[in-house]
């Protein structure tokens, strides 16, 4: 994101295609679980996309009591957490502290848990609930610049989470408008009033959305429209310098590690790369893959053996 903070205006675009992105999610009745800026791409013409779902499942094994990401009772003690009488940051030191570490994040071997939801940490079971948490965690960002519970380390910023009652602000710096900090906050709550919880509809109805023609957001001007002059066009992502401190950094793996399920893991930095189809793709929506047309041939007692069994053959 070349911005820091958005305006309302531009914030408001980029949640409300972000909202018709999870709704579509939800309709199949999957929950993402993933919701994050990086999983939030631009097309060339500025609308979102929604992408990365390694981590979707079905809703009816995900309303199931889970252990996947949870922090147990390390949430609420057993490890070093942010002393209670440490000074006070700014709104601008707090997002000058974030660019930094987020620069360490990239590198991280698991990322961030500032977007998760309470209850997904805390061996609860969850529900298409816990994607409206995290789009107000975004939300959020956008409009002050970092997350609502971000801390130095992970593991400060999951008790964060847990205890939202007494860590959700909104700096006094930052001016917005009465409705985004009510919709902020209906999506940043207890999961039983999170807005949402009926249905995308009263998202939708809410007073923040004023003057949004659901119907014909991606017919609409974006609010930012990258440049691109070519499929494999990387102008538009940050780019990070290799270090040896960053290298270090991502072969260590911290409690946060232990909040993800041993099949979760399995995915942690996997890419998988096909050029082939990034270029035959001509027209929107259109893949054409290439097919393999023989068959793989059986292996050979001679392939197998080599010499030896021509050797055998000759003996007997």
């Amino acid at each position: 994101m070349r911005k820091d903070i958005l305006t309302e205006d531009e914030a408001r675009f980029y949640v409300a295609e972000t909202v018709l992105a999870i709704e579509s999610i939800h309709k199949h009745n999957y929950i993402h679980r993933d919701i994050k800026p990086d999983n939030l791409l631009l097309d060339r013409y500025g609308h979102l996309k929604l992408s990365d779902f390694g981590l979707c499942k079905p809703l009816d094994c995900s309303t199931l009591e889970e252990k996947d990401f949870s922090v147990g009772d390390s949430a609420n003690g057993g490890s070093k957490s942010e002393s209670p009488t440490a000074p006070k940051r700014t709104q601008q030191e707090q997002l000058e502290n974030w660019q930094k570490n987020r620069r360490m994040l990239a590198y991280s071997t698991v990322g961030t848990p500032d977007y998760i939801a309470p209850e997904v940490l805390q061996k609860k079971g969850y529900g298409m609930e816990c994607d409206w948490w995290s789009l107000g965690a975004i939300m959020y960002e956008m409009l002050i610049g970092y997350p609502p519970f971000y801390s130095d380390d992970p593991m400060s910023t999951c008790r964060k989470i847990v205890n939202w009652k007494n860590h959700l602000k909104f700096p006094e710096e930052v001016k917005l408008s009465r409705e985004a900090k009510d919709i902020t906050s209906k999506l940043l709550c207890n999961v039983t009033e999170r807005l949402g919880s009926n249905g995308t509809d009263e998202i939708k109805a809410h007073p923040w959305f004023k003057g949004i023609d659901w119907d014909k957001i991606y017919q609409m001007e974006a609010a930012f429209i990258p440049e691109v002059n070519d499929e494999l066009d990387t102008q538009n992502f940050e780019k990070f310098e290799e270090s040896e401190s960053h290298s270090q950094s991502t072969s260590r793996s911290g409690p946060w590690r232990k909040m993800l399920s041993s099949k979760d893991i399995n995915f942690v930095g996997y890419t998988y790369k096909n050029f082939k189809v990034v270029n035959d793709c001509q027209v929107p929506g259109m893949v054409d893959l290439e097919k393999t047309t023989g068959k793989p041939k059986k292996p050979t007692i001679k392939s197998l053996f080599g010499d030896e069994s021509e050797t055998s053959e000759e003996n007997s």
